[in-house]
């Protein structure tokens, strides 16, 4: 699935976002000072949450209207409004449904989205350097994302990317409808076991 998570470093602390837990990690957030937080974007990546918020004695913030998942998370749990910052990053509505819940945080040079954009290679189609996920390539996030000119985009699935990233994203939000039947061409099968693969998760 390409899962990444990222650490937003912030004058409140390096705050974790859908993290995952994996070798070097710690040493790695070592070098970048102390753990503010934890907060998850997606109902669908609870992820390693828990592992981190033990291991830095810190609350899991979940944004305030997303359901399905504290009953899941042993650990404390915070809530944040939409609209209110946190370390800088603004926190705003990506997509909401009763199966879909999807936050993204933006402090106007970084954008961090869970789900609807990546950089993984089962979600670009062609030469894009940003691809909308299939399930929402007819409906892609324009209402959310569209305006934004962030210097960088990072994602929940893909490396981050650090170059052209307002343009890539302009160019996927535009485009993804018509690009639908390359990308079900190219990615259609994976983009399915992922999705199932989430799911069962």
């Amino acid at each position: 699935m390409e899962r990444a998570s990222h650490a937003l470093s912030t004058d409140e602390g390096v705050w974790l976002v859908d993290p995952l837990c994996a070798p070097g990690v710690a040493d790695l957030l070592g070098d970048l000072g102390e753990v503010a937080g934890v907060i998850l974007l997606s109902n669908y990546h609870l992820r390693d949450a828990d592992v981190f918020a033990e291991r830095y004695d810190v609350p899991v913030t979940l944004p305030a209207s997303m359901t399905g998942l504290e009953d899941r998370l042993d650990a404390s749990v915070s809530r944040l409004e939409v609209g209110t910052a946190v370390g800088g990053y603004e926190l705003f509505t990506v997509a909401r449904s009763s199966w879909w819940q999807e936050y993204g945080l933006a402090d106007g040079e970084t954008l961090v989205v869970g789900e609807s954009v990546g950089t993984a290679e089962y979600l670009r189609a062609g030469e894009e350097a940003l691809g909308v996920m299939l399930l929402r390539r007819l409906t892609p996030p324009r209402a959310a994302l569209a305006g934004r000119d962030p210097d960088r985009v990072l994602t929940g699935h893909g490396p981050g990317l650090h170059e052209n990233a307002g343009e890539a994203l302009e160019d996927t939000l535009s485009s993804a409808r018509r690009r639908l039947p390359r990308a079900l061409l190219e990615n259609g099968t994976r983009q399915l076991r992922t999705v199932i693969a989430a799911v069962r998760t």
